[in-house]
């Protein structure tokens, strides 16, 4: 069975995400141990509300330093809603630009569409041949709710390792990233956790990655 730190740093649906990682086969401490951290087979970043609190509540348990430790040794990292958008080097939200983690260039910002948030259940263009997304039809729906998200990709990879796989969704008539696949960091805008049996395969391709 493979262990799995879930992030507490005072953000997200800590106990949702625990019980659907443990459904599919998953040992979860919930925790900011940093041993226990950088130890553990995978780590999840959970995030919800505001950018910039998100930030603040991860720099008080080290969390931008714990996930860079383990992403420079290849230890697997999955960022999830907020947890997603902080991977990002900055994120704008009433005209305040907090800087994230920086693992991947962009910005993330408030959606251009005249009904937010968007929330609800919401189709996602993935990449065929991703490991994220194997065994899930194009049609599935994940659960979305968030009114900002990256809508420019900037990051086509170093030439050394795979470019990442990106998958995009569309509200109204702007489109934003969905989902991120760079080898050791998987990221999603949308909660796997609360998105059903298609949630759960996710979730647990990512557990059976590790």
């Amino acid at each position: 069975m493979k262990k799995i730190a879930l992030l507490d740093y005072g953000s997200g649906n800590i106990r949702s995400a625990q019980r659907a990682l443990e459904q599919v086969g998953g040992q979860v401490t919930v925790t900011s141990d940093p041993e226990i951290v950088l130890d553990a087979d995978g780590l999840l970043v959970p995030g919800v509300g505001a950018f910039d609190a998100c930030m603040k509540g991860l720099q008080a348990v080290h969390g931008p330093r714990l996930i860079g430790e383990r992403l420079a040794g290849g230890r697997p990292v999955l960022g999830i809603c907020v947890g997603m958008q902080i991977l990002f080097e900055t994120g704008v939200e009433h005209g305040v630009t907090s800087k994230g983690c920086g693992e991947w260039p962009g910005s993330v910002e408030k959606l251009e569409a005249r009904i937010l948030p968007h929330m609800g259940w919401n189709t996602v263009d993935a990449p065929a041949d991703s490991a994220m997304f194997e065994g899930i039809d194009p049609d599935d729906r994940f659960y979305f709710v968030h009114s900002y998200g990256v809508r420019t990709w900037e990051f086509e990879g170093d030439g050394l390792t795979t470019a990442p796989q990106v998958a995009w969704a569309t509200h109204e008539s702007d489109r934003f990233v969905a989902a991120v696949d760079n080898g050791a960091l998987w990221a999603t805008q949308f909660h796997p956790e609360k998105s059903g049996d298609v949630g759960l395969k996710l979730l647990r391709n990512w557990v059976q990655s590790l």
